[in-house]
């Protein structure tokens, strides 16, 4: 009796196994929250092929817009917890609770991986008649609601930009023009359908590069090496100093309650597929900073940024709700 007995759990823990190692065994979702061409979608794309090849799988990437990324998070969040789906997304579900642009954020996620950060940058259109920071002010205030700025909408990295020059400058009488991401507010930057566009330098060098944008002033307190002759926003206005540095992120997330055994191999394959070193060199080239990070120290790096961010806009005047409501804590001074 006994060794049927154990015979049958000897069964079971192979079957078990055999699941465990048998993922994935189907094609991955991976709902990217941007539009094709934009930071978030650039990293993605790069990244996730040397993470097919530890995982064994193919993981198919598909482009979600709409609501500042939410319509991707929800989908995402409502699909079942098995590893199946994955959401690729950016910093903006930290804020939707605070912006009133939904009920869910990251804590309703597992972070696999924060692959990488970004810097913010002020770039505008070739024909712009101002070539820095100090001249699009200059012109702003001689010009009143002449001025195009592109924007993502709601939580996106152009309005939380916004947001930081009019806490350090005061209003800006401008005119602010949506776009589904960055990708195709640059692309309209480029035809002069706007003026200015806060973007993340990732999406933007190659552009500057080329002549086809001209950079007015990088978000940081020092120079950025693969842009070394474009001015920081401090070199124009210390206040900008309190609010750096700041910037964008991109990660993979699964819905909260995915197994722990789909979370480790999923994680260790983006682990391993952001040290690729072409990989590597695409992020260093364009301007992005590595980080790679999961578990603990993901967590820990989500709940600083959603401090720091939220209570930046809930001081601008541009939140829906006080980040106390949500028990996010003001940043210690």
């Amino acid at each position: 009796m006994k060794r049927m007995v154990f015979g049958a759990l000897g069964a079971l823990a192979l079957s078990v196994t055999a699941a465990v190692a048998e993922y994935p065994e189907k094609e991955i979702q991976g709902i990217i929250q941007w539009g094709a061409g934009g930071s978030t979608d650039t990293v993605m794309r790069s990244v996730t092929p040397h993470a097919e090849d530890v995982l064994g799988g193919k993981v198919v990437l598909q482009n979600i817009t709409g609501g500042v990324g939410a319509i991707a998070l929800n989908q995402v969040a409502g699909a079942k917890a098995d590893g199946y789906t994955l959401l690729m997304g950016a910093e903006n579900p930290l804020l939707y609770k605070v912006l009133g642009l939904g009920k869910k954020d990251y804590s309703d996620f597992i972070p696999i991986n924060v692959l990488a950060r970004g810097t913010a940058i002020l770039v505008a259109s070739p024909d712009a008649p101002f070539d820095d920071y100090a001249g699009m002010m200059e012109h702003i205030k001689a010009n009143p609601g002449a001025v195009r700025f592109g924007s993502t909408g709601p939580g996106g990295l152009p309005s939380v930009i916004t947001a930081m020059i009019e806490s350090v400058e005061g209003g800006l009488d401008v005119i602010k023009v949506p776009y589904d991401g960055d990708g195709p507010a640059l692309t309209a930057l480029q035809g002069g359908a706007i003026d200015v566009m806060p973007a993340v330098l990732g999406a933007s060098i190659e552009f500057i590069r080329a002549g086809s944008m001209k950079p007015l002033a990088v978000f940081d307190t020092e120079a950025n090496k693969n842009l070394p002759d474009a001015p920081t926003i401090t070199s124009f206005n210390a206040g900008y100093e309190a609010h750096l540095p700041w910037g964008p992120f991109f990660g993979v997330f699964v819905p909260n309650g995915t197994p722990d055994d789909v979370v480790a191999k999923l994680t260790e394959a983006y682990k391993v597929g952001a040290e690729n070193a072409d990989f590597i060199e695409l992020m260093d080239g364009r301007g992005f900073t590595m980080m790679n990070i999961s578990g603990a120290e993901a967590q820990d790096f989500l709940t600083n940024w959603q401090q720091g961010t939220a209570w930046l806009l809930q001081d601008a005047g541009l939140t829906k709700a006080s980040p106390e409501e949500f028990g996010i804590a003001r940043p210690a001074e």
